[in-house]
């Protein structure tokens, strides 16, 4: 499949235009996702159609809290990644030759009503890579009036994304730090297309964000405290995800503590109005209104809304951004 948003060089060799990489790839060559190949002149997504992983997952797990609590969706993910996170939780199929098979589009269809799913989620391995398939996929679900979920590192440039921003009912965004520093040393990357990327999508859809947090590399108080004021300063609503880091992949650096995650939650929360830890069993991840502390949504199994009536806290009737 021809890949789109890319230019035509000299010699052969082409300029990806999808992520902020701006790859300029030879004849034979691949990009830094290891996901678009330069043959003979034309850009190819090599991964288009390419199925890794799939499985039925509450919505909770991706994580979304704020959108259709309680739902399952379908998840799928392909290969490759445009960045290099030295912690990679998936780094099997992210940096790795996978298994890999095919399936109809009538049957991805059918998948994504099965056992009550309410769509589809683009994740496991980064899905922006997979551009032309994801956006091929997305079409088909909104025109079946099912969801199309977005579980992504936020490393695109901003005219892909908002082509395809239309099609995309919520994201969860992974911002790995807020210092530049950290971005290029752990992530092989930068920072800056990721904060717009989120300050982008907001705008246009539901947005989740996720904060893995390293003990000792991006856990300082200052860090965390310019982390949320950052996001409040976009909306106070976003829901902050703080996850409990794990060793993987190149990195064997000591789990993050619990007091550790505690102490950013408390800090984070001084910002914004949600805030909740991940990875981290019996924790109290029920969310609740922010003018009254009512309990909205119940998450002692699955997401169960118990205090909203008409998108309005039961109690005080602040309006809320939960789609449920």
């Amino acid at each position: 499949m021809e890949a789109m948003y890319y230019e035509k060089k000299e010699g052969n060799k082409v300029q990806c235009k999808l992520c902020p990489h701006n790859c300029t790839i030879n004849d034979g060559g691949l990009g830094v996702c290891r996901v678009r190949k330069n043959i003979q002149g034309t850009l190819t997504s090599i991964n288009y159609g390419k199925i890794t992983s799939f499985a039925f997952d509450p919505i909770e797990k991706k994580p979304l809290y704020h959108f259709y609590p309680g739902s399952s969706i379908l998840s799928i993910g392909s290969f490759g990644c445009n960045l290099k996170c030295d912690f990679c939780q998936n780094w099997e199929i992210a940096h790795g030759k996978p298994w890999m098979t095919e399936m109809e589009d009538e049957d991805i269809l059918k998948l994504s009503r099965y056992k009550g799913s309410i769509g589809i989620a683009y994740t496991y391995n980064e899905p922006t890579i997979s551009y032309e398939y994801v956006y091929h996929l997305c079409k088909l679900v909104k025109e079946n009036g099912l969801a199309n979920v977005l579980i992504t590192n936020g490393y695109i440039n901003p005219e892909p994304l908002k082509e395809l921003l239309p099609l995309i009912d919520a994201m969860n965004i992974d911002l790995k730090s807020i210092k530049e520093d950290y971005y290029k040393k752990i992530c092989k990357g930068r920072l800056e297309p990721v904060m717009k990327t989120i300050e982008i999508a907001s705008k246009h859809t539901h947005v989740e964000v996720t904060n893995l947090i390293v003990e000792g590399l991006n856990s300082t108080e200052e860090e965390i405290e310019e982390l949320a004021s950052w996001l409040a300063g976009i909306d106070k609503d976003i829901p902050l995800h703080l996850t409990k880091y794990y060793p993987a992949y190149k990195m064997d650096l000591p789990e993050t503590s619990y007091d550790v995650l505690v102490k950013a939650k408390e800090i984070a929360a001084t910002h914004l109005n949600y805030v909740y830890i991940g990875n981290v069993a019996g924790i109290d991840n029920n969310t609740y209104c922010p003018k009254c502390s009512n309990r909205l949504i119940s998450r002692d199994i699955r997401g169960i809304v118990v205090g909203i009536d008409n998108n309005r806290c039961t109690k005080c009737g602040k309006e809320l951004n939960i789609i449920y």
